[in-house]
């Protein structure tokens, strides 16, 4: 009964708007052609569209930017890459901003993982006319999305990614990748198996191996996460999940569970085991010749 009466209230007072905007609207009609047009409360408002358009060069310099610096982790059309960066084109800082007041001070100064849905995002050393570009890109994109944060309506369009220098990149490989990776075990084979040079960037970069598994090379590993609840009880097994406000996992026994990170019967202590650390910590390494040498290195092993 309760239920039923709260809906009738609301219903009523549905009405009673209704009513209230009809007779005003036939009020100024009345009153000639001359009365203040009645406004229409029910028109909605998108932030990420009340922003005149960028200057096209700008943008250009901003898609290049985004391309080296933040396509990994935010994909690239801006919903989210390979290294669990968020959607931008449903972020509510890229909604709210609107000349790069939101943007800026998270690129300069990064943010922790509880701010960042439990990948942190580095800082990054950019200029301030590059920031600002990488802004103007992300409203160009995000002015055009289709509904409920879809892609730009536009065809992403084929880069030439083999730029680099093999040799300087075999020798990057050396120094810095060759004590975690082989180029005869997990690596054999990655370009044909990447299919092209953009996907096998993509996947080195990211820390993943693309196509089917290499014969006799371990699994990927996966994160895993220990969850300690307030009770004191313990509970570890795969990440499933991990935000502000939920963790979840999948313990070796193939049980799923799921906390909630706040409340008196919440978690305590969350603490993950990555196995893409120091992939992500090189992200703030890499230059640009890097990437390039590396990806022209790796692209002869086929």
């Amino acid at each position: 009964m309760n239920h039923s009466s709260g809906w009738r209230s609301v219903n009523l007072g549905c009405g009673i708007a209704v009513l209230l905007l009809a007779l005003t609207a036939s009020a100024a009609r009345a009153q000639g052609a001359s009365a203040s047009p009645v406004p229409n409360v029910f028109v909605q408002t998108f932030p990420s569209r009340q922003r005149p358009p960028g200057d096209p060069a700008v943008i250009a310099r901003g898609r290049a930017l985004f391309g080296i610096n933040c396509k990994s982790c935010h994909g690239s059309d801006l919903r989210g890459g390979d290294l669990g960066g968020p959607n931008l084109l449903r972020s509510q800082v890229v909604l709210g901003d609107q000349n790069g007041e939101a943007i800026i001070p998270i690129v300069l100064k990064g943010l922790p993982p509880a701010q960042a849905g439990g990948v942190p995002m580095p800082p990054f050393a950019l200029a301030l006319t590059d920031i600002q570009a990488l802004v103007e890109y992300i409203h160009s994109v995000a002015s055009k999305k289709a509904s409920q944060g879809g892609p730009p309506p536009e065809p992403e369009k084929p880069l030439n990614i083999l730029v680099g220098n093999p040799a300087r990149g075999q020798a990057y490989f050396a120094a810095h990748c060759q004590a975690c990776h082989s180029v005869t075990g997990d690596l054999a084979g990655i370009a044909t198996r990447a299919g092209s040079p953009s996907a096998l960037q993509d996947a080195w970069v990211a820390g993943r191996r693309p196509g089917p598994p290499v014969p006799g090379a371990n699994a990927q590993a996966r994160p895993q996460v220990k969850v300690r609840l307030a009770n004191g009880e313990s509970v570890q097994g795969t990440l499933a999940h991990l935000d502000d406000f939920t963790v979840s996992l999948t313990t070796a026994q193939g049980e799923y569970r799921g906390f909630t990170r706040s409340g008196p019967e919440g978690v305590h202590d969350v603490q993950v085991q990555d196995p893409l650390h120091e992939h992500r910590l090189m992200l703030t390494q890499y230059t640009d010749e890097n990437m390039h040498d590396v990806t022209a290195y790796l692209a002869t092993l086929k």
